[in-house]
């Protein structure tokens, strides 16, 4: 595994690292470093140990093999994807449990011995400055505030899981740690809160190595992508679009060396048939090539999950209607006047802070709640299939044959009967996970088999609430494209801005308590209308106070040629040219179905982006220089 460059100090290093479970291999004789200031995106299939791996760092798990070595006096947070609290302790006391080292330091400064020698008292310090302990309640009211933490007083056993969840990530990053190993920090956040965390990691001077499927977020963060595939670390420096390319690169050249092994095989496998005479030295060795090759075997094959829908019942001349619909919950308004009319193949994103009724909103689809005021119509031909963020569907005792067959071998999709087994391997499920109880499952595999559960019921109106926690980017892919063909309608929360922007065709956004926006286009388009509004309705800035005219001499008078001035003048639209190039780019080595469609062609698409690239920033550095110039001469 290639590493990341030698500019900072190393913090962990992990050699000859080796785990599994049972006959499945996680972790295969692995090397790891991390940097200093290094953000590290760990990435790959559900089920591959990448929460075991973390674990591993953590100190939280000990079934590997190998050594792993930490900078002295290293402080390390971990957020686990399984979040636990004290739960009779408040809000305030579980998240500053995550700098009890801090608090200690503080404590024995606060009433330490009049006696202690000087030397002590200023180590003692120079601790307490290291670890930011001077600022620490400053900054965990900046955090709770940040993350929209619950009332710090209440008590951690009344939060719901999404609330425990801020405030475990809260301990995590309260005590400022040198290393940060965070599982999922995304899920349970809304846009707001994500882009947030965004900023605060990619201006925080630690290290930090996370598990997440944000796309978005590894695209803004990510100074390395670290992928696990069967047992192996894959590192790929830059960000998530960056890890797209370069491992497209890596399997056309994995690709390329399959063909050649093959062909190699082809040649020689004559040859030993044969069986030739001489035993000499060079026919041993060359057999023994041989038989290393036929062993070495193809390489691992990433299988996709198919995510199986049956056909749609048609609609009837109605679908969904809402005129000035309110809902309210006891004495808190969601939101009022909301009009909106669902047609064939609509696809409908919403998203908004958590707790503002986007899920009562479903509910009121779902019948299970009644419009406050307003009426809402739902046309006779119309069956609901909803997908639950909770998965109360679920059942943990059962194996998950059990819980899918629910007592049959065979599972009804549709009209005909397809066998539990073969259905489960559509989404991915090998056979000892096939009879594993279901709460021994990892968070995507819960998410991936109530996927299974639901969507062999049917239906042509699906609701999905935040159907995205937890999976792949493999499958999260194919879920995209599955909604994407979808003949039907579809209501889908969800945070993930990356599937948003693709799948969604209208977005509705909660944006504060009760207003919520309706908006045709995907995501990007929602907000860009969206700061056009915040623009319009800011307040104009102060004019600036006018300062007196210099004295100085004027220097010569800069003007712009003819060219010059035609150039800066069809400058905007050659740079939003040049940056359509980039995007097209970059969309070609996103397609999921790259290898197909270019896969004899990857270098030279490479050289294509880089020279778009390149082209992108010499015409922003030419404007800057030309608009210069034409503000000098404006001046003169």
């Amino acid at each position: 595994m290639a590493d990341a460059p030698e500019l900072h100090p190393v913090v962990l290093s992990a050699t000859a690292l080796s785990a599994n479970i049972g006959a499945r291999i996680l972790l295969d004789n692995q090397e790891l470093l991390l940097r200093e200031g290094e953000r590290v995106g760990l990435v790959g299939r559900n089920g591959a140990g990448k929460s075991s791996l973390l674990r591993i760092l953590a100190g939280e798990d000990h079934f590997y093999s190998g050594e792993i070595s930490r900078r002295k006096l290293l402080r390390c947070a971990y957020l686990p994807q399984a979040i636990s609290l004290e739960e009779h302790r408040s809000v305030r006391e579980n998240i500053l449990a995550g700098a009890q080292g801090t608090l200690d330091c503080l404590a024995r400064y606060e009433h330490h011995d009049p006696g202690l020698a000087h030397r002590e008292l200023e180590d003692l310090e120079r601790e307490i400055t290291v670890r930011q302990g001077w600022t620490l309640e400053t900054r965990l009211q900046e955090l709770a505030t940040s993350l929209s933490v619950p009332d710090l007083s209440r008590p951690a056993g009344e939060l719901s899981g999404g609330e425990k969840r801020r405030v475990a990530l809260c301990r995590a990053l309260v005590d400022c740690p040198d290393l940060l190993l965070l599982d999922e920090p995304t899920n349970h956040l809304d846009t707001e809160t994500i882009q947030w965390l965004e900023e605060y990691l990619s201006r925080r001077k630690g290290t930090c190595l996370f598990v997440t499927h944000d796309r978005y977020f590894l695209d803004q963060v990510c100074t390395r992508i670290l992928e696990l595939q069967a047992g192996t670390l894959y590192s790929y420096p830059g960000n998530y679009t960056e890890y797209l390319r370069k491992k497209a690169l890596r399997e056309e050249e994995v690709r390329q060396n399959e063909e050649r092994r093959l062909a190699f095989i082809r040649r020689e496998i004559d040859w030993i048939r044969r069986g030739p005479k001489a035993r000499g030295t060079k026919s041993w060795s060359r057999i023994q090539r041989f038989q290393e090759a036929v062993e070495a075997g193809p390489p691992p094959e990433e299988r996709e999950a198919e995510m199986l829908m049956p056909p749609p019942a048609p609609f009837g001349d109605l679908i969904v209607s809402l005129k000035d619909v309110s809902l309210a919950r006891g004495e808190r308004l969601l939101f009022q006047n909301l009009s909106l009319e669902f047609t064939r193949g609509m696809r409908l994103g919403i998203l908004g802070r958590n707790g503002l009724g986007k899920t009562s909103l479903l509910k009121l689809l779902l019948g299970e709640l009644a419009p406050s005021t307003g009426t809402l119509r739902i046309g006779p031909k119309v069956e609901f299939n909803y997908v639950d963020q909770h998965r109360t569907s679920l059942h943990d005792a059962k194996t998950v044959v059990e819980d899918i067959g629910e007592g049959n071998d065979f599972v009804m999709f549709g009209n005909r009967k397809v066998a539990v087994w073969t259905y489960l391997r559509r989404f991915l499920f090998q056979d000892e996970e096939i009879t594993t109880r279901v709460g021994e499952l990892s968070g995507g595999e819960r998410n991936r088999l109530l996927l299974a559960k639901v969507l062999k019921q049917g239906g042509n109106f699906l609701l999905l609430d935040e159907p995205t926690n937890d999976l792949d980017l493999s499958t999260l892919r194919v879920l995209e494209e599955s909604l994407m063909a979808f003949p039907g309608c579809v209501a889908v929360i969800s945070h993930d801005r990356y599937f948003l922007n693709r799948v969604c065709t209208d977005i509705l956004a909660f944006e504060g308590e009760g207003q919520v926006v309706f908006q045709h286009g995907d995501y990007q388009y929602y907000q860009e209308k969206r700061s056009q509004r915040l623009a319009q309705t800011a307040p104009a800035p102060a004019p600036p106070a006018a300062s007196p005219a210099p004295q100085a001499s004027r220097p010569a008078k800069v003007r712009l040629t003819w060219k010059e001035q035609r150039e800066l003048e069809g400058m905007e639209e050659a740079i939003l040219a040049a940056e359509e190039r980039v995007a097209q780019a970059e969309a070609i080595f996103a397609d999921p179905e790259f290898h197909g469609k270019y896969g004899t062609r990857t270098q030279e698409l490479t050289q294509e982006m880089e020279e778009a690239k390149a082209e992108v920033e010499r015409l922003y550095a030419r404007w800057e220089e030309l608009s210069a110039k034409a503000a000098e001469a404006g001046k003169a």
